[in-house]
C-alpha cells in the first residue's frame, strides 16, 4: 500500500454549479507523486470517510494535484463537508494516485463522453492527448450551461468539444446516434452519471469490447437476485481458516465480522481499494473496475461486490 500523503489546499474556486475546484500541495513543499491521466486521490476526510476524486491537471505537474468535486445529491457526506467546510490551508491526508482508467497510450484515436462531474478524469486524458498529437474529441453533456464545469478551460479547444446542455437542446443526448458515428480503431472514454453510462454501453454494443472503458461514480442498481445460491466457501492460505460467506453478505463483511482488518473505502466495487489475490477458485467478478476482457485470467477479486463461481475460493490472507 503507497504511503499516505500530507496535502495542504492551497486553493479554493467554484467550477460550475455545485462543483469546487480544489488545488493541492505537499505540506513539505516536496514534489508530488507523478499520476497518469485517469487517476484519483483518495481523501481521508473527517468521520472517517474516504473518498475517491478524479485528478483533472496536466500528469506532467508535480507540485500539485488539482481536482473536480461535485456537490453529490445524495452525498454521503464527503462531497458535502467538503463543500461546506473545507477552507484554504488545510490539511488533509491521502492515499494514490491509483488509477482504475488508463488511457491506452497507444491508441492513435480517442472519443470521450462526458456527463456532469464525469468530466473530471477525462480533463487529464485531454490534457494528454493535446501533447502527444493524438485526435480526440468531446461530447460534453449536462443539465444546463452553468453546471458544465472547467467550461473556459475546453472552450479553448474549439470544435474538438461538443456541447450539449438538456435544457437547449430540450432532450438528453442522443447517445444511439452518436456511437454510430464511432469510426474503427477509436478508444471511448465515459465518465457521467448512472443512466449516461448504461446508455453509452447499450448503444456500444455493436463496438469491440475492449475499445470501451467506463469509470463510475455510483454502482448501478443491483438485481434482486444479486447474491443467491447458498453462497460459498474462503479458505485463507495464510491463516489457515475457513469461513463461510452467506447469500446476503459480502466476503469483506465475513472477514471483518471475524476480525480481519483490510483497507476498503466505496463498498460498491468502484474504487478497488480492497483487491486481494486469489490462490486458487474462480471469482465471480461484480465491480466496476475492470472490463470483462480484464477479468479472464484475473487472480484479484474486489471483495466488498465480488462473489464466487466455484465452491470455495482461497484467498492471499
Amino acid at each position: 500500500m503507497t504511503q499516505p500523503l500530507k496535502l495542504r489546499v492551497a486553493a479554493l474556486a467554484a467550477e460550475a454549479r455545485d462543483v469546487m475546484r480544489v488545488e493541492l500541495a505537499a505540506t513539505d513543499g516536496a514534489p508530488l507523486p507523478p499520476f497518469e491521466p485517469g487517476a484519483h486521490l483518495t481523501l481521508q476526510l473527517p468521520a472517517g470517510l474516504a473518498r475517491q476524486y478524479s485528478l483533472v491537471n496536466d500528469w506532467r505537474e508535480q507540485h500539485r494535484y488539482v481536482l473536480g468535486v461535485g456537490l453529490a445529491g445524495e452525498s454521503r457526506g464527503g462531497s458535502q463537508w467538503v463543500h461546506a467546510s473545507l477552507r484554504v490551508g488545510a490539511e488533509l491526508t491521502a492515499t494514490g494516485p491509483a488509477n482504475n482508467f488508463p488511457l491506452d497510450p497507444d491508441a492513435q484515436s480517442f472519443l470521450f463522453i462526458a456527463g456532469g462531474i464525469g468530466i473530471t478524469p477525462l480533463l487529464s486524458m485531454v490534457r494528454w492527448c493535446e501533447a502527444r498529437g493524438r485526435a480526440w474529441r468531446m461530447v460534453y453533456a449536462a443539465r444546463s450551461r452553468v453546471r458544465l464545469a472547467f467550461y473556459e478551460e475546453l472552450r479553448a479547444f474549439g470544435r474538438k468539444v461538443r456541447w450539449h446542455c438538456d435544457d437547449e437542446h430540450e432532450r438528453p443526448l442522443d447517445v444511439r446516434a452518436l456511437m454510430q458515428e464511432v469510426e474503427p480503431g477509436t478508444q471511448v472514454y465515459c465518465c457521467g452519471p448512472g443512466p449516461l453510462m448504461t446508455a453509452v454501453q447499450e448503444a456500444g454494443a455493436h463496438l469491440p469490447p475492449e475499445t470501451l472503458h467506463f469509470e463510475w461514480f455510483s454502482a448501478p442498481a443491483a438485481p434482486a437476485d444479486a447474491h443467491g445460491g447458498d453462497g460459498f466457501w474462503i479458505d485463507l492460505k495464510r491463516s489457515g481458516t475457513s469461513l463461510h460467506v452467506p447469500p446476503e453478505r459480502s466476503v469483506l463483511e465475513v472477514l471483518k465480522d471475524h476480525g480481519h482488518e483490510l483497507p476498503f473505502s466505496c463498498r460498491e466495487g468502484l474504487c478497488g481499494t480492497c483487491e486481494t489475490t486469489v490462490c486458487e477458485g474462480e471469482p465471480d467478478h461484480r465491480d466496476y473496475v475492470y472490463s470483462p476482457a480484464q477479468r479472464e485470467g484475473l487472480r484479484t477479486m474486489l471483495i466488498c461486490v465480488s462473489r464466487a463461481k466455484s465452491p470455495r475460493l482461497t484467498l492471499d490472507l
